[in-house]
């Protein structure tokens, strides 16, 4: 039985396919999870090392600033839905799964026309424009955050709030002196958490490393994730205080020994965080698409698990009161974390894929 899954362009919309295909396979070993993406994403890069076949289209997003760009949309569009009718005569898909971003909205459309039912992932508080328009001919979608629903159209979809798939903490949480003791920080330290990414965040970086200049609070230690290409400008800042690390990859050992996090607004990072309950310090992206991170963080801090900081604001001074303030006041921050975990879904994939199982009716006896 085949499902197609469609979605990427970015990490956001390509990992939440890869693990409802997982939870999927785990559920149903009769299904065979096939993934459509764009040659552009970061599929490109991610889907070859995967376990799951897949097609790569010459798909574009809409060139909104730069008009005269969308004839690449178009000429890739005709294409791309030329070599889904030749993969749809191949491998003819029972579902449709799409995760976001502009490569899933073809294939969704595809298999709408064709008469396949259509499934969504939409994992931000304001769902992109593929996922707005698409809601009006799909199934079930399954929404990362439960405000999203106030922003779809009524179209006879059905909005589940299940979470974002993530990786899901342990159920016996690793001991947090034991983790910081891994980092070789006393176990007795308060430790903040700083990632922005695979490719990290510029403006996080600067303020913090402005920060660490200026001086940080005693008795507070720094896991600093800059990411991979800028590892090199900010790696001397390392010290028995500070690591500075390019990428976390676990990050089960750092979330195991935060008592806080900086961090980009992200629905993926910010529901691990949740699942964690990880007080958060968030600074979205001011250009992210729709500024969907900008929404992501107002709802987390309206829920009382994170406290929004905009990057124009973001100074080492800002930086330093924010977390002395919170470092002051355990309350706040237990309060804060059972904010987070209120909000974590850690079983979001699981239930995705329970209920694509049930769309897709018993297994075909063996014969």
């Amino acid at each position: 039985m085949i499902v197609w899954f469609s979605g990427g362009g970015t990490g956001g919309h390509l990992y939440p396919g890869l693990a409802i295909a997982r939870a999927l396979v785990r559920a149903r070993p009769d299904v065979r999870p096939y993934f459509v993406g764009a040659r552009r994403g970061i599929e490109r890069e991610v889907l070859p090392t995967t376990e799951f076949p897949h097609a790569l289209l010459d798909l574009h997003p809409l060139y909104r600033p730069r008009l005269w760009k969308n004839w690449r949309t178009v000429r890739g569009a005709l294409g791309g839905w030329r070599a889904l009718n030749r993969l749809g005569r191949e491998l003819p898909p029972r579902l449709v799964v799409g995760t976001g971003g502009y490569a899933s909205g073809l294939t969704m459309l595809w298999g709408w026309r064709h008469g396949v039912p259509v499934v969504q992932h939409m994992g931000d508080a304001y769902p992109g424009l593929t996922a707005r328009l698409s809601a009006r001919f799909t199934t079930q979608a399954y929404l990362g955050f439960p405000e999203a629903a106030a922003s779809l159209p009524r179209s006879g979809c059905e909005y589940i709030d299940t979470g974002n798939p993530i990786e899901p903490p342990p159920d016996i949480h690793p001991d947090a002196r034991a983790a910081r003791e891994r980092w070789r920080f006393p176990a007795s330290a308060r430790v903040l958490l700083v990632f922005g990414g695979s490719q990290g965040a510029r403006a996080l970086n600067q303020a913090v490393a402005a920060w660490v200049e200026r001086g940080i609070p005693a008795n507070l230690c720094l896991i600093w994730a800059t990411g991979r290409g800028q590892f090199d400008a900010f790696s001397h800042f390392d010290r028995a205080d500070v690591r500075v690390v390019p990428y976390l990859s676990p990050i089960a050992d750092a979330y195991a020994a935060s008592d806080l996090a900086l961090v980009r607004a992200g629905m993926m990072g910010t529901s691990e965080l949740s699942a964690w309950g990880i007080p958060m310090i968030l600074v979205p992206l001011p250009t992210a698409a729709g500024d969907h991170q900008t929404k992501n963080a107002e709802v987390i801090a309206r829920a009382g698990a994170g406290v929004l900081v905009r990057q124009r604001e973001l100074t080492a001074e800002r930086l330093d009161a924010t977390v002395r303030s919170l470092l002051d006041d355990s309350t706040r921050r237990r309060a804060m974390s059972d904010a987070a975990r209120a909000r974590g879904r850690p079983h979001a994939a699981e239930e995705i894929a329970r209920r694509i199982s049930r769309l897709l009716g018993e297994p075909a006896a063996s014969a």
